[in-house]
């Protein structure tokens, strides 16, 4: 089996001759490699029973790594079952055409801000407008840059509460269907988001220049006008704890899993990817390892850049009063007990995870230092 840190470690030093590395992207090249190896340390695990001792490299937990996403993604998804709400969850999806690519790839920190704060913005406005909701939702929104080939795709994937609070302090739960037309959603959204662009100076074929009237500037801004801003909303889930299942497979996910990968040879990388377009069918596309290590970096985020956030009623100052206070409107009876680190292993793993190699009777645990 083909992983990633092998893909890495046999030519990233080829790759990285002549090419600029942003520091984000060094530090994931480093992490990702030295990943369950002895260059990130170890530590002894020893049995209870036969005193068996057995070395485990540590891992990276670079939040780009394939392999360190599973614990991740369960202890975050944990602690959001208490911001659960009886009621409806939709799935909305935010998209940018494919003229404002390069920018983002340009300006990837101060882009991927403005993509946010153009996202909550459209939504939190519509939804206090009276022709749709009238309240306050809850939205948890979740930033990914790829499509299933690897190439540049930035979007947002938001979970958004089917009702929301009233200013009077009141429950207001919305229609059936989304409460808002999506083409509504895709024109205040390509507003916001355009409007915001103006404000800042970027990097536009690699000149830092603000957006201004000039004509080059205004033709290129009328193209993105004109052009289709795609905003789609997936049905309502069943019930809250298929929101948290749903949310399970957006919130760590990386590039590209282990698992997608299929072979290695001759410098061609070949990989599995579902094509959208034709069906979800199963397909396979190779591509030079150059070009896909390329492909893959540019998902790295920047430094300290937060891909998850939260709004409206989930907004973190005083996020605890309002949702107690929702879940009292609501009647709410959902009650999620927190699981212990071994309980949540045992869960992912399978019972007798940590069972001793040598006798089968002890378990292993971290001995003392």
């Amino acid at each position: 089996m083909i992983e990633l840190q092998d893909i890495l470690k046999e030519h990233i030093k080829d790759y990285i001759r002549g090419v600029y590395l942003t520091e984000a992207q060094i530090k994931a090249i480093n992490a990702i490699s030295s990943c369950r190896t002895a260059r990130l340390g170890a530590h002894k695990d020893l049995c209870s029973e036969c005193g068996f001792e057995k070395i485990s490299y540590n891992s990276c937990r670079n939040r780009h790594c394939p392999k360190c996403q599973a614990l991740a993604k369960e202890d975050w998804i944990d602690r959001q079952k208490q911001n659960l709400i009886d009621c409806k969850y939709f799935h909305v999806v935010f998209t940018i055409p494919a003229g404002l690519g390069s920018i983002f790839l340009q300006n990837q920190k101060l882009m991927y801000t403005l993509f946010f704060k153009a996202v909550s913005e459209t939504l939190l406005e519509l939804c206090a407008d009276k022709k749709y909701l009238d309240a306050k939702p809850g939205i948890t929104a979740i930033l990914h840059t790829w499509g299933q080939t690897l190439n540049y795709h930035p979007h947002i994937h938001c979970i958004v509460t089917g009702g929301g609070l009233t200013k009077a302090g009141a429950w207001k739960a919305g229609r059936k269907k989304f409460f808002i037309p999506v083409k509504v959603l895709s024109k205040k959204f390509r507003g916001k988001l355009l409007y915001l662009l103006r404000q800042e100076k970027l990097l536009f074929h690699g000149k830092l220049e603000p957006l201004n009237e000039t004509a080059h500037y205004s033709e290129f801004l009328k193209k993105l006008y004109e052009a289709e801003w795609v905003v789609y909303c997936k049905p309502p889930f069943g019930d809250p704890q298929k929101v948290i299942d749903y949310l399970g497979r957006y919130t760590h996910r990386v590039a590209i899993s282990n698992n997608r990968l299929l072979s290695l040879q001759d410098g061609f990388i070949s990989f599995s990817y579902r094509d959208y377009s034709d069906g979800n069918k199963q397909k396979t596309m190779k591509l030079q390892v150059d070009e896909f290590i390329r492909r893959f970096l540019t998902h790295v985020l920047p430094l300290c850049f937060r891909k998850i956030r939260h709004y409206g009623l989930f907004a973190p100052k005083d996020k605890g009063y309002r949702i107690a206070l929702c879940r009292l409107l609501t009647r709410t009876l959902i009650d999620f007990v927190r699981e212990t680190t071994h309980e949540r292993l045992v869960r992912i793993l399978g019972y007798g995870f940590n069972l001793c190699p040598l006798c089968k009777v002890g378990y292993m645990s971290r001995a003392s230092p």
